[in-house]
């Protein structure tokens, strides 16, 4: 666990849930307790548009906060952490959303969060990142950037899609299924939960492979492997598409490589200092006897 503190606490610098206009009062009531308590607001021009407001361009945004807050549910947090990646601001979730396992301020808890805040009752987690490229066969090469999950799979429902998965260069595996997901530990609570992998404390540095409903006489089990390693992936014969934390899309065709690795900086999460990682398991999964 870092030890990190924040420089400064002056400026924060907002993104909200977006497509979500009914969220400007909350948004008001939540400004206001944050410049109560002396932190100057600045709000992304995109959310700012949404409510009727002005705003800043984000990338300003990003420069001059002192941190960054999501206002939304874990999808916010996912956009803000990965679009904010090249500026490394520590960045913190306030739940407007429902699951919440990475914004995980809740709305009452604001002003006294705050507080502690101010007085150093805080932590920063680093959580492991994928940074990786498709390497196209044409020679184009694009780049992204990964909080939660990397996930190939067909572009048509009930489609399968042939993934070959090599290590350090050597082929180890060829998956024939509905999928296969390259998760982070953030991201083994997310879709790589559904498919059966394993869920990963956060702080671990490592990558979770896992098969999505493989269609083969093989025990096709989930893989986690160090982050230091690399993976190569390329879909054969299939069309597929790679989803980055299911916000950005890619098309893989025969003869393109996916490559991932893990990310020479993390992302920097503020919690609570007394935030733990088992009581929120146990909350959000409804995991033991709820009279503990």
């Amino acid at each position: 666990m870092s030890n990190e503190k924040l420089i400064q606490i002056k400026t924060a610098g907002f993104i909200l849930k977006p497509d979500s206009p009914e969220i400007k009062p909350l948004y008001e009531k939540i400004k206001a307790q944050f410049e109560a308590k002396g932190i100057d607001v600045m709000l992304s021009e995109k959310s700012a548009r949404m409510i009727g407001l002005n705003g800043m361009p984000f990338e300003v945004m990003c420069a001059k906060a002192d941190f960054l807050v999501s206002l939304g549910g874990d999808g916010t947090l996912l956009s803000l952490v990965r679009r904010s990646y090249g500026y490394h601001k520590p960045v913190v979730g306030i739940n407007a959303g429902n699951l919440g396992f990475l914004a995980d301020i809740t709305l009452d808890d604001v002003d006294a969060f705050l507080g502690r805040l101010l007085s150093g009752e805080y932590r920063i987690d680093d959580r492991m990142m994928i940074k990786g490229y498709i390497a196209k066969r044409s020679g184009e090469k694009k780049e992204f950037i990964a909080f939660n999950d990397v996930v190939i799979t067909s572009p048509e429902p009930s489609k399968m899609v042939k993934v070959n998965a090599s290590i350090g260069g050597e082929r180890f595996n060829s998956y024939t299924g509905d999928g296969l997901i390259i998760s982070t530990p953030t991201g083994s609570t997310a879709y790589n939960l559904s498919a059966g992998g394993p869920i990963v404390y956060p702080l671990t540095q490592a990558f979770i492979i896992t098969p999505v409903l493989a269609h083969s006489l093989a025990n096709q089990r989930p893989l986690v492997v160090p982050a230091d390693f690399s993976i190569e992936l390329d879909a054969e014969k299939y069309r597929a598409i790679a989803s980055i934390d299911g916000q950005e899309v890619y098309e893989l065709e025969e003869g393109d490589v996916l490559y991932i690795a893990g990310a020479k900086k993390g992302a920097k999460l503020i919690h609570r200092m007394e935030h733990n990682y088992f009581s929120v398991l146990r909350e959000k999964l409804h995991w033991g006897d709820r009279n503990w």
